[in-house]
């Protein structure tokens, strides 16, 4: 009576199973570490940015305007100066 139903998963079957295992499990990293915080380059700072340099891109890019771009300025600069 062994091997009533066949032989089982061959080889080949063996293998795409091992595949799609292998295609799902690398599709929920790559999607966790997509989602994760941090993980998008458009806002992240580089290590050697000031804040007012920062603050100056942000005005040259339109984020902000005027007003609050001297506004910011001012409480960074007043913050510098209070910390030295």
């Amino acid at each position: 009576m062994m091997g009533w139903y066949g032989g089982g998963m061959g080889p080949v079957g063996w293998l795409a199973m091992g595949l799609f295992w292998l295609v799902l499990l690398g599709l929920i990293v790559w999607l966790v570490a997509r989602l994760l915080p941090g993980s998008e380059g458009g806002t992240t700072r580089s290590a050697g940015e000031s804040a007012l340099e920062i603050l100056d891109r942000r005005l040259a890019s339109g984020e902000i305007d005027l007003e609050a771009w001297q506004a910011a300025r001012a409480a960074l600069v007043a913050a510098r100066r209070d910390t030295r």
